[in-house]
């Protein structure tokens, strides 16, 4: 069960928009040293708060709760004690052992015996959608978007401007500040730019960006006509094309597709050469360099260990 100040956390977290993971231990098997109702806050930097186990189980807990907030999709992680030599799955993740629907299966080697399953559960920010424009279909995407549990921001006076992390601007001002803003879009790496204009004008807009200096690479982002042709004629109708659009660019960035300007890149995992444990490469995994990278370990023994195999072989004739 969350305790008061883990929920305080988690509340002040989700208000300022951070995205985490609840990570809820719902089975532990002696002699370990977590207890069902152990739950511990996950951040999107690795950092955990709170307690589902020791050190070793920790690591796994961070690398698939790192997952957890790429996908969006909560799973149930069992962590079962290592029996013997094995291998990792095809994409390199050491341990895995089983993955299926909705759960997946890893083997620590660090743990003394035990197991525990740990239900991971992301809590991720409404993405945020700039619209631009006091119009009829700037006022439809508005009202449809937050249906669809977008954080609609409406842009009528330049401010705030496309940020970082934003998954779309909607212009749809009909002319009105639309160089700007559109070019800011562009420039910040917003995953979708749609401008709400007939082909034609929508030629002459990129015309002008161009004659602006900004590259054909960033003009061939913009979406005009935008959203989906589904011979839209109402503003509710070029709403529902648009968000459409939308919705489908949000999707694909979730699943990581390279397509998608702007999409996260997948959580950074190393694999531990001492142990075949899957670490999270993030502040406060050990680590050292190594033939000019940094190699990752699950904890200070297998680093110690990694130390003394590659001074043993400096010493060997």
């Amino acid at each position: 069960m969350m305790d008061t100040a883990v929920s305080r956390r988690a509340q002040e977290l989700a208000g300022r928009g951070v995205a985490f993971v609840t990570a809820t231990v719902v089975r532990a098997q002696r002699p370990t040293s977590a207890h069902a109702g152990n739950v511990a806050l996950v951040l999107d930097d690795g950092t955990i708060e709170g307690f589902v186990g020791g050190a070793c189980a920790e690591h796994s807990v961070r690398a698939y709760s790192l997952r957890t907030i790429q996908t969006g999709e909560a799973v149930l992680l069992r962590i079962l004690p290592f029996e013997g030599e094995g291998s990792g799955d095809p994409a390199g993740t050491g341990r895995e052992v089983a993955q299926e629907e909705g759960a997946v299966t890893v083997q620590n080697p660090c743990l003394s015996g035990g197991s525990i399953e740990v239900f991971l559960e992301p809590v991720l920010p409404a993405p945020r959608v700039l619209v631009v424009g006091d119009t009829p279909i700037a006022a439809a995407v508005r009202q449809l978007g937050a249906e669809l549990g977008l954080d609609i921001v409406t842009v009528t006076d330049g401010v705030p401007e496309p940020a970082t992390g934003d998954l779309a601007l909607v212009v749809a001002s009909h002319g009105r500040d639309e160089l700007h803003v559109l070019r800011r879009g562009l420039e910040t790496g917003v995953p979708y730019v749609g401008l709400v204009a007939s082909r034609a004008r929508g030629d002459g807009v990129i015309g002008e960006l161009r004659g602006d200096g900004v590259a054909d690479r960033l003009l061939g982002l913009i979406d005009v006509p935008a959203g989906i042709d589904i011979g839209a004629r109402t503003p509710a109708e070029i709403a529902l094309s648009i968000l459409a659009r939308v919705v489908a660019v949000r999707r694909r960035e979730r699943t990581g597709e390279p397509d998608v300007a702007g999409a996260p890149a997948a959580p950074a995992l190393a694999v531990d050469p001492v142990c075949g444990m899957t670490v999270a490469a993030v502040a406060g995994t050990p680590s050292l360099e190594h033939d000019g990278e940094t190699v990752y370990f699950c904890c200070e023994g297998c680093k110690a260990k990694f130390e003394a195999q590659r001074t043993h072989a400096r010493s060997a004739p």
